[in-house]
């Protein structure tokens, strides 16, 4: 015990003790009705992966959350496009609350809501469910990145589709927790281009695993995963240049053993050239190619407001503060040519 005391007291580390996931569960409930709603969008979207529902899913939002007010604003215009594409096109809410950072910055709503350096993940957490249940009783599926596999029992409840980033596309841990979770999971081809890293993680989030991880009641314990049939692929380009095109897809399709994996394609990153304004010519050429690359859903960083701005006292409402974004008119506009061409260019459904 006098070694376990020394041992505490040398460490440099601060604690800050958190609300349980159960606390935060019961403090902000889903009702059961949502629970409902959440899970008829998922089978819906594994209805577009696997065929079934020929219609594109269209995950859009900002890059990531920093203000919630402007969120909502999005979510209400979000739901009322979705009335009038819902023929040919499901759209999820990007509501993406942990931002992975290459080497420092800010971390994302969920680590500093306040947007001032404090680190109030108390207020992180709930601040973020918060929104979450206000998105979903808008009748919007929602999306995040799964980035601290600690914070994925907070919300595991909500989501109804998840990713897993080109940095952490490789990490055992995150290809564990994602064979544990209810809902769709994409995993992201590495940052240098290698798509292998994907096509590894998706065979190992299918299987069944048991691995170190936090019960609901906040306690260390052994997770039993069945293995997540749904998982799938993501390109989102590379540092050398873009890989949704039909010849790159291809050339993807040609290295697969086996079946490939439903595609979805990430329309901003290396794809766009990291430029958000090049986004609608991506889409557009990944619409006209899908008869042949069979694309089951796109990805888009969309806000209110064209491009990005950096925390500050005076910032623009509805721009990103992460990752440039493309403005609301534009999204709109082009979401709705994407459906009128989807009208034109069916993709078959699968038995």
């Amino acid at each position: 015990m006098n070694a376990l005391n020394t041992a505490l007291q040398q460490s440099s580390a601060k604690e800050t003790i958190l609300s349980l996931p159960y606390q935060l569960k019961a403090q902000l409930p889903l009702s059961g009705a949502l629970a409902q709603q959440i899970a008829e969008q998922r089978q819906t979207i594994q209805n577009i992966l696997n065929g079934i529902d020929s219609r594109l899913l269209v995950i859009t939002g900002p890059c990531s959350i920093h203000d919630p007010a402007a969120a909502l604003e999005y979510a209400q215009k979000l739901q009322q496009l979705q009335s009038q594409v819902a023929d040919q096109i499901f759209l999820v809410m990007r509501a993406y609350i942990e931002k992975p950072r290459t080497t420092v910055g800010w971390k994302g709503f969920l680590y500093d809501p306040e947007l001032n350096g404090s680190s109030n993940m108390q207020l992180g957490l709930e601040k973020s469910r918060e929104l979450y249940l206000q998105i979903i009783e808008m009748g919007l599926p929602i999306a995040s990145e799964i980035l601290s596999p600690m914070a994925t029992a907070y919300f595991d409840d909500l989501l109804a589709w998840g990713a897993i980033g080109a940095r952490t596309s490789e990490s055992q841990i995150h290809r564990e927790i994602s064979s544990h979770m209810p809902y769709s999971i994409g995993f992201k081809n590495g940052t240098d281009g290698s798509v292998q890293i994907a096509l590894d993680a998706i065979q190992s989030a299918s299987h069944p695993h048991q691995f170190l991880g936090m019960s609901q009641q906040g306690l260390p314990c052994i997770l039993e995963s069945q293995g997540n049939p749904k998982a799938h692929l993501i390109l989102r380009g590379a540092n050398a240049g873009p890989n949704y095109q039909l010849a790159e897809i291809e050339k993807i399709k040609a290295k697969v053993k086996g079946e490939m994996p439903a595609l979805v394609i990430d329309c901003s990153h290396g794809n766009s050239s990291k430029n958000p304004l090049l986004q609608p010519e991506v889409l557009k050429t990944i619409v006209a190619e899908r008869a042949q690359t069979q694309v089951r859903g796109v990805m888009l960083e969309s806000h209110l407001v064209d491009g990005q701005q950096k925390i500050s006292d005076q910032m623009t409402y509805g721009q990103s503060v992460t990752d440039g974004c493309l403005g609301w008119n534009k999204t709109e506009q082009l979401l709705f040519q994407v459906a009128q061409e989807l009208v034109l260019r069916p993709l078959k459904r699968s038995a």
